[in-house]
């Protein structure tokens, strides 16, 4: 036990030692009241003796009484406490969705966002980030526990798409008007075309790979996982892309991400057999987009281990009043009931 203010008891103490050795001190002189003479044979009365010693002794344990209600006041002012380190133990893990936003793969993501926004519901602790490319990516929220910004995300992402595949009839039957017509649209557009007409579209490699680096800290020991939804119709320009799918898939892998693919129910044969081998390959699993694949890929990644993380250790100070505020009740209350037996 320490108390947080120490000064308040040593200040108390020096003016209850300084009170009680001025008013012990025995005055040579009667200032009030009268002396009677021939008390000798009263005072020498074996009952009266009797009485006398009974009353000292309250009078003294009085006395006591109260400087120790002193005391007791003086260290509740002091604020006893004690320091309480706890170490905060967390199973964890991180997601990215990695989302191809070209036109071919609308309706993919618009399933996989709708449903991902219950799940992020149901989540504790994890990390979610959203991640979305064409020729280049663009992130739209990094890492975070941040459930309601993710979900407010998840529905701008989702009327983007909406917007993009009706936004025409929806303009002409009122629904929208042009302002949220070119917000939405731009909101899954702006950034993810950087230099197309040169690099091409569709660089599936190069969004994988960047959704690898949305994971900070890659050194230490995470679970970590990404949903990599796409068509897999890469339509960069030769020579143009920084990383093959199999080589950020490879990467991935190395780093210990699991990936989770998605193709496009449109996928080419041979675009989903290149798609399904560089995922499964290299340690993660492959998903053909269906009524259920969605379910699946989310009740999967629900299955997938979490990883113990060490937590910070959080120190306070804790006010411990109980023992000193009792002490001071049964003193107060002893003092009361002598004092009252004293008058008596």
């Amino acid at each position: 036990m320490e108390l947080r203010y120490p000064i308040i008891l040593i200040i108390g103490i020096i003016m209850i030692v300084l009170f009680l050795f001025f008013s012990s001190k025995k005055k040579k002189s009667y200032t009030n009241g009268t002396k009677i003479a021939n008390t000798k044979y009263l005072k020498n009365n074996k009952l009266f003796q009797k009485k006398l010693k009974k009353y000292q002794t309250v009078l003294i344990t009085l006395k006591s009484l109260c400087i120790f209600s002193i005391l007791i006041s003086l260290i509740l002012l002091a604020r006893p406490s004690k320091v309480d380190s706890k170490r905060s133990n967390e199973y964890n893990r991180d997601i990215v969705l990695c989302m191809d936003i070209s036109a071919s793969v609308y309706e993919l993501d618009a399933d996989l966002v709708k449903n991902l926004k219950n799940t992020v519901n149901s989540l504790k602790g994890e990390r979610f980030s959203i991640s979305i490319f064409n020729t280049t990516s663009v992130t739209l929220t990094p890492l975070t526990d941040d459930y309601e910004f993710i979900i407010s995300t998840l529905e701008d992402v989702e009327k983007g798409i909406d917007i993009s595949l009706n936004g025409n009839e929806k303009l002409d039957s009122g629904q929208i008007d042009y302002q949220e017509y070119f917000y939405y649209k731009s909101f899954i557009r702006d950034g993810t075309l950087e230099g197309n007409t040169e690099r091409g579209s569709s660089i599936i490699g190069d969004g994988l790979a960047s959704c690898i680096y949305n994971f900070s800290n890659l050194e230490e020991e995470r679970t970590r996982i990404i949903i990599f939804s796409t068509d897999n119709d890469d339509a960069s320009e030769p020579g143009k892309k920084i990383i093959t799918l199999e080589e950020a898939a490879a990467l991935a892998n190395k780093k210990g991400i699991k990936v989770f693919g998605i193709g496009t129910k449109g996928i080419y044969d041979n675009k989903e057999k290149e798609f399904k081998e560089a995922i499964e390959n290299n340690g993660g699993k492959y998903y053909s987009e269906s009524k259920e694949s969605v379910e699946n890929i989310v009740n999967d990644i629900e299955k997938t281990s979490k990883s113990l993380l060490p937590g910070h250790i959080e120190t306070k100070k804790m006010d411990i009043p109980e023992i000193p505020f009792i002490l001071l009740l049964i003193s107060t209350t002893s003092f009361i009931l002598l004092n009252k037996k004293v008058k008596s």
